[in-house]
């Protein structure tokens, strides 16, 4: 369960996913709201034939014969096929001589194709048969009866087991090191695609900013924002808005909420275009704001810096979160993940998933490098009182790290 679909099921999204959109007529309120998205360019055949050949290029360096994928986000980057995950297995299996076998349901063999844009054989299975047993025949077919197969990370145990049941001589392997190994180094198509979806959730926040009314629920600003959102082109992923002391608390509190003077306003939003996704937060407080909440506001904002700097090619991912509580440790915070401080990591790999590895977390020893991207969001939680998240996404460059979107200055002009 991703985090959009937690904070549903807990009834603390604030989101037009949740809710019907507010009927807008072009030219409403502040003027008609541009299509930003009008210009992107989706991932095209050629660039996934090259994800596919890259994964080759892994595999054979980590000797794994095969990959396993299953319906999601890697099924996705590969093969372009958009279906989602039941009980009736779809997925797709990848030599590292570049064939791809996809699997999926006899009945739904049509629609599968609808979006399939890369060259494959659809193996099909009817309700009585094993969709693994066609798996196992294929690659067995090419010589690997006992051969290396690697499991991409969120594939469901029981299609391992039964992959494992089909094929009882194949040894069974982890499969990070291809899958990971392709998805964590964005293409320059990739960057511009989350660019344009960075833009259009800073521009649905800077939209909603000054719609925001006294007594507001953080419903009816998630409709401000996502409403926005799809005016300018994005697909709405979800819209977290949390108010007063539920901002203290990552992911918000199921309390009733509403906008009082005074009190601080934090909005965490994401969208998608073409799949690749957005993740922005802003706190903010209406009205005028106290001296403790301009501290603990500029305070984050240096922790922020601190990341970014700490960011550079060849860095361990855990040094970055290790920079950040370090300075957040000589202000007082924490220590480590203790509170008040920052109870959660620094920052998450972001692409197709909104969260997708590597993370920003003490430990983490892959190396940055270009085409990596993350959030940088070292929030600070007071229990009781409130809480600030600032968060703008950056990517690696040979030089150092850019920014998706640029934080804000101060308090007085958070958005």
């Amino acid at each position: 369960m991703n985090r959009r679909n937690f904070l549903a099921s807990a009834g603390l999204l604030g989101a037009a996913t949740a809710l019907p959109l507010r009927a807008q007529k072009p030219g409403e309120g502040e003027g008609e709201l541009p299509d930003l998205a009008a210009g992107a360019k989706p991932i095209t055949a050629e660039e996934r034939q090259a994800r596919i050949a890259r994964a080759g290029e892994l595999m054979r360096a980590a000797n794994i014969d095969a990959v396993l994928i299953e319906a999601g986000s890697s099924l996705v980057y590969f093969t372009g096929i958009q279906w989602w995950r039941s009980e009736r297995l779809t997925g797709a299996v990848m030599t590292r001589e570049g064939e791809i076998a996809v699997v999926t349901p006899f009945f739904e063999e049509p629609s599968v194709r609808e979006t399939l844009a890369v060259p494959a054989e659809v193996l099909t299975w009817n309700e009585d048969e094993d969709p693994l047993a066609a798996v196992g025949e294929w690659l067995s077919a090419r010589g690997l009866a006992k051969g290396r197969i690697g499991i991409e990370e969120t594939v469901r145990y029981f299609a391992v087991d039964r992959l494992g049941r089909a094929m009882p001589q194949v040894r069974i392997i982890n499969g990070d090191a291809v899958v990971r190994g392709c998805r964590m180094i964005k293409s320059p198509a990739e960057l511009a695609l989350m660019q344009t979806a960075n833009d259009i959730t800073l521009a649905a926040y800077r939209h909603a900013h000054g719609r925001i009314e006294k007594g507001m629920t953080p419903a009816d600003i998630g409709q401000l924002i996502n409403s926005a959102t799809v005016r300018m082109g994005g697909t709405p992923e979800f819209a977290l808005v949390l108010l007063g002391e539920a901002s203290a608390y990552p992911h918000g509190s199921g309390k009733p909420q509403e906008v009082r003077e005074g009190e601080v306003i934090l909005l965490d939003s994401g969208c998608n275009v073409h799949g690749y996704q957005s993740d922005i937060s802003r706190s903010f407080v209406f009205g005028t704001p106290s001296a403790r909440q301009r501290q603990v506001w500029t305070q984050m904002r240096q922790g922020q810096d601190v990341a970014f700097a700490a960011a550079q090619v060849g860095t361990p991912a855990g040094a970055v979160d290790d920079a950040v509580r370090a300075f957040y440790e000589k202000l007082g915070y924490g220590p480590g993940y203790e509170l008040p401080g920052t109870s959660h990591r620094t920052g998450h790999g972001i692409g197709l998933d909104g969260h997708e590895p590597v993370n920003l977390v003490r430990g983490e020893t892959t190396r940055l490098a270009p085409g990596m991207c993350f959030s940088n969001e070292p929030g600070i939680y007071i229990p009781g009182e409130f809480g600030i998240r600032l968060e703008d996404c950056f990517y690696m460059t040979a030089s150092g790290s850019r920014w998706f979107s640029e934080p804000p200055r101060s308090i007085d002009d958070s958005i």
